[in-house]
C-alpha cells in the first residue's frame, strides 16, 4: 500500500502548463457557482498526469483555484491511493496483488521489480522506474497483469511471467515500443486460450434460435361469485 504521508522534499511552487490550466478553466465551467469544488478530483488527476505526483505546492494551487480550504484538497489527495505523495518514475509500474493475480504467480513479478527497479515506492537510479504492488486492477481473466502509467497514457500488461516483465521493462528503459495488453501469443483480448469453445452455434446470431413465445394464461384471480 502506497504511503499517505507527503513526500519531505517539495517542490517550491506548481504551475499549470498552458494547455493544462485551459482544460481546467473549460472545466470549471461546467458547474454552477459556488460548486467548483467539484473539480477537486479530476484537477488532482490532470496534476499528476503533468507532474507524475501530487505536490502539496499543487494542492494549493487546486485550493485557490477552486475557492476551498486547502486542508479539503489535502484529505482527497492522502484518502485516494491513485493520488501519488511522492515522485514517481517516467513508468510507473502497479503490480496487481489481488487474488487472481497471485494464485497466477504475481509475487514472481513483484520480485522482479525489485531486482529492476528496487525497492517498493522508490524511484531508481536513472529516474526511469517506480513501482506499487496495487488492490484488483480488473484484468482477472488475463492475471497476473501490471499497470504501467506515464504522462501519456496509463496501460495493461496482462498474462506475464517474471521473464517477460523484465524483457519488458528493459525495453522501456531503452526506448523501444512494447507490446501492450496481452502477452500471450495464442490470446486475443481476453478470448480464452486457443479457439472459442462456448457460444458458438450460428443459430444465436441468425435468429433461427428464438422461440416464439406461447400465450401466457390471465392468471389474475377471479371475481368471487355473487
Amino acid at each position: 500500500m502506497a504511503s499517505r504521508r507527503p513526500a519531505k522534499d517539495q517542490p517550491a511552487s506548481f504551475g499549470w502548463t498552458p494547455e493544462n490550466k485551459a482544460w481546467c478553466d473549460a472545466q470549471m465551467k461546467k458547474y454552477p457557482e459556488g460548486r467548483q469544488a467539484s473539480c477537486v478530483i479530476p484537477f488532482l488527476w490532470r496534476g499528476q498526469k503533468q507532474e507524475g505526483w501530487c505536490s502539496i505546492p499543487m494542492m494549493e494551487t487546486i485550493a485557490r483555484q477552486l475557492e476551498m480550504p486547502y486542508i479539503r484538497v489535502y484529505e482527497v489527495a492522502t484518502f485516494y491511493t491513485m493520488f501519488n505523495l511522492a515522485p514517481a518514475g517516467e513508468f510507473y509500474v502497479q503490480v496487481c496483488g489481488t487474488t487472481p493475480c497471485m494464485l497466477r504467480g504475481s509475487d514472481g513479478l513483484r520480485e522482479t521489480c525489485k531486482k529492476v527497479i528496487g525497492e517498493e515506492g522508490h524511484v531508481s537510479a536513472d529516474g526511469k522506474f517506480s513501482w506499487l504492488e496495487v488492490e484488483c486492477l480488473g484484468a482477472c481473466a488475463n492475471a497476473p497483469m501490471v499497470q504501467i502509467s506515464t504522462k501519456h497514457g496509463d496501460h495493461y500488461y496482462e498474462d506475464l511471467t517474471p521473464e517477460i516483465l523484465e524483457d519488458l521493462l528493459a525495453k522501456l528503459a531503452r526506448g523501444e515500443e512494447v507490446k501492450i495488453g496481452t502477452q500471450h501469443p495464442n490470446r486475443h483480448t481476453s478470448d480464452p486460450e486457443g479457439d472459442n469453445t462456448s457460444l458458438t452455434d450460428p443459430s444465436l446470431y441468425d435468429g433461427s434460435y428464438a422461440q416464439p413465445l406461447k400465450e401466457i394464461p390471465n392468471s389474475a384471480p377471479k371475481e368471487p361469485a355473487e
